[in-house]
Formats: structure tokens, sequence, C-alpha cells
């Protein structure tokens, strides 16, 4: 298992999240199962890092409108049973009490007995909702060669966005142990070699197995504790000397290109939902998809080729700098830098620019849709004009709803 054969390793993913600020796409599904650049859910990019690393021994922990992602992760993540390997949705069980889970350190806490009956001795703890791609195995060799019981990912950051993120200050005589976490400084320190820049922590971990069981139990007791692993667990690690940092800008992914290697986004709102997808349609993409040394799996199903048909007035279907994945049919139409997923259907004279088009829509003949971005289960009559407003994170005039049909032209949405 690289460089880590005589340890075993549990990789352990949390996907319970609720995704508020990803409205309405989050309405009725978590938010790791959010469609992302036509055929991939979000949680794809974390397990596809996961097992692309030769982890294979993985847990994914859910509980928010787990009903999608659960059947997603067990219809498309198989692994062989005659090799041990499995990923295994786990939902929330109520072991220790009548409660869900607290926080994602009480998640860890709560699923303990997984912990038990694989007997790992080291535990990769991923998120599930963001984009990228990364080799944990280089992070865990780090780890183990540390002797440290807690590492963390960090990515560089411009020293002005520090009070966005966490940020890890670390000791200046050892750059890979944390001195000290800090919630969203306004004025901290730069790092030792680049004075303009800090280490934001990317919500991965790799911890020794004995080690974070001590730490989530105790954390399970504290009065006061939000049973957070970056807000509680961490900083334990960090008050006992016993935490290091993994700089993300040291991995190296096979295929990577000098364009996209170190690419990593949080796509917590709509803002930078819309904003990666249009990093992955560009001509020459920030974030490469099309990387067959490391690729991201998933499965979208049985789904028809692509079909660019000409319309019934002899109009030729124009496509410039789009993703057009498997079923979408595009009719004498003009798709321009967009992300149409399976079952989407473009009817003839229709405009679609600058979207992101989810499963089961159809945008009808004569529609124009503009910087819009629409979930599943839309239906858009002839005649509609949507995705007028740019403002993405207002959420007016480009997003719609499952179910949600357009009846008529300029119709604009209601706030969400």
């Amino acid at each position: 298992m690289k460089g880590t054969s005589r340890k075993r390793v549990l990789a352990i993913v949390l996907a319970g999240g609720e995704g508020k600020r990803l409205m309405p796409l989050t309405a009725d599904r978590a938010k790791p199962a959010v469609p992302f650049a036509g055929i991939y859910r979000l949680i794809d990019f974390a397990l596809s890092n996961v097992v692309n690393s030769d982890y294979l021994h993985v847990v994914v922990l859910t509980q928010y409108k787990s009903h999608s992602l659960d059947k997603h992760v067990t219809t498309t993540w198989r692994m062989s049973t005659m090799l041990g390997n499995y990923v295994a949705p786990v939902p929330a069980q109520q072991r220790v009490g009548k409660h869900w889970y607290l926080g994602s350190a009480d998640a860890i806490y709560q699923s303990l007995n997984l912990l038990n009956d694989d007997r790992p001795d080291i535990v990769v703890v991923v998120g599930a909702d963001h984009v990228y791609r990364m080799d944990f195995s280089q992070m865990v060799d780090q780890h183990i060669a540390s002797g440290a019981g807690c590492t963390v990912a960090a990515i560089r950051q411009p020293i002005s966005l520090a009070d966005q993120f966490g940020v890890i200050d670390v000791n200046k005589d050892n750059p890979r142990a944390i001195r000290e976490f800090l919630e969203k400084p306004t004025s901290p320190q730069g790092l030792p070699d680049n004075p303009d820049e800090v280490l934001a922590s990317m919500g991965n971990y790799v911890f020794d197995a004995q080690a974070l069981v001590e730490a989530v139990t105790r954390d399970s007791d504290m009065q006061g504790s939000t049973h957070d692993m970056g807000g509680d667990i961490v900083p334990a690690f960090v008050r006992r000397n016993d935490a290091g940092v993994y700089d993300f800008k040291d991995n190296e992914v096979p295929g990577a290109t000098d364009r996209d290697r170190g690419y990593w986004r949080d796509v917590g709102t709509m803002r930078s939902f819309y904003d990666a997808h249009m990093d992955v349609v560009s001509p020459l993409p920030v974030f490469n998809l099309y990387n067959s040394q490391w690729p991201i799996y998933t499965d979208y199903g049985p789904q028809p080729p692509v079909k660019l048909a000409k319309g019934a007035d002899g109009t030729m279907p124009v496509s410039e700098e789009a993703l057009l994945s498997p079923g979408v049919v595009v009719s004498g139409g003009q798709v321009r830098r967009s992300v149409l997923s399976p079952a989407v259907r473009i009817e003839q004279r229709a405009l679609v620019e600058d979207a992101v088009l989810m499963h089961g829509v159809r945008v009808g003949e004569g529609a124009v849709v503009r910087n819009a971005i629409i979930d599943k289960g839309v239906t858009v009559p002839p005649g509609a004009e949507i995705g007028v407003d740019q403002d993405l994170d207002k959420k007016r005039g480009f997003i719609v709803e499952d179910g949600l049909t357009v009846l008529g032209k300029g119709q604009r949405f209601p706030d969400g």
C-alpha cells in the first residue's frame, strides 16, 4: 500500500453536512450528493482521492437527508469483497444516546464500533464536499515519519484572505509542527518562506487510530465543546504539541498539469459552486477532469450519447466551451460555457449561457437561459426566459427548485 504497507489504514468520509448555503440544491439531498460537472456527485471527488491513494477500507458517515447519497454510494462504489475491500455508507445510529450527531467529532465518537471492527493503525478523515485531487498516501507517510498523533492538511492562501479561514500558525523552527490554530484571524503572521501567505485548513486529517479514539472520547464529555474536528479535536492536539501540518503544495498527483496542480475549492456557496463549474468548462481548464492517471470515478447510468441535431427550421446547433453529459440533446440551440447534465434536452432556438443544468432538466423551445443554476425535475415551457440576474449569492431569478415549473417569459423566482 504505497509507503504504508505495514500500516492498516481506515478512511472515514464525513458526509453528514446539510449545506444550507447551497439551498435549494440541498432542499432534498445532503450536500455531498449535489451533482457537479454533469455526471458526478460532490462526494465522488473525496472517494476517488481515497481509493486512488490505495486506501480501500472506507466508511461514509451520513445523516442529513441521506437517501440519494446512500443510494449513490451503494450502487456506484463497489469494491472486491474477495479482497476484503469496501466503501460502506453508515447512517447515524444513536449508539451512545437518543440524539443525532452533534458535530463531526461526535459523528466519529458515535461510530467507534467501526474502528473496533476494522482495527486500523491509521485513520484518514476527509470531508465530502470539496473539489480537488490529492494523494493521501503522501500525507500519511509524512504523518508517520513525524511521530505526531494528528496531521492537518493545509492549503496556502493569500494573507489578505486569512480572516475567511481557520489558519494554521506553524513553528518557525519546525514548519511542519502546528504552534497554534487561529480561527479567522485579522492579523496573522505570514509563513517563514513566504510572508504573504498563510496555511488554511482543508478539513482533511490523519490520526494515529488510538490517539483519535482517546481524543473523541474525551471530547464527548467536555462541557462547552462543539464536538467539531477542526474546532475542538485539532486544537486539543495542538495544546499537547502533538499536531503536525501537511502543506498541500507538496502533494504530487500523477497526471496533474501546471495549471491545475494544487487546485482545491470549497463549493459551499452558490458563487463558489458556479465558479467551480466555470473552472472545468474553460478550454484550458483550471481543474482538469481528463486526467486518466488520477480519474474521478462515478456512475451515471445507462444514458445515450450526446446528440447535437439540426432544428426544425434548419438552424444548426452551436456548442462553445461546454461540457455535454450523456443523455443531452441540443436541437438547433446555442450552448456557451455551460455544464449540461444527463437527461437535459435543449429545444431548438434555445440559448444557454454560463449555466449549470442538472439532472432531468428540459428547456423548452424558444427559452433563454443565462447564468443559471437549475436543479433536477425542472421544466421550462416555450417562451420562458430565466437567469437574467447574475448576482448568484442573492439567489434571485436563476435558481429553480426540484419540481418547480417556470410558467412564463420573464418570470422571476422568489428568494430561496
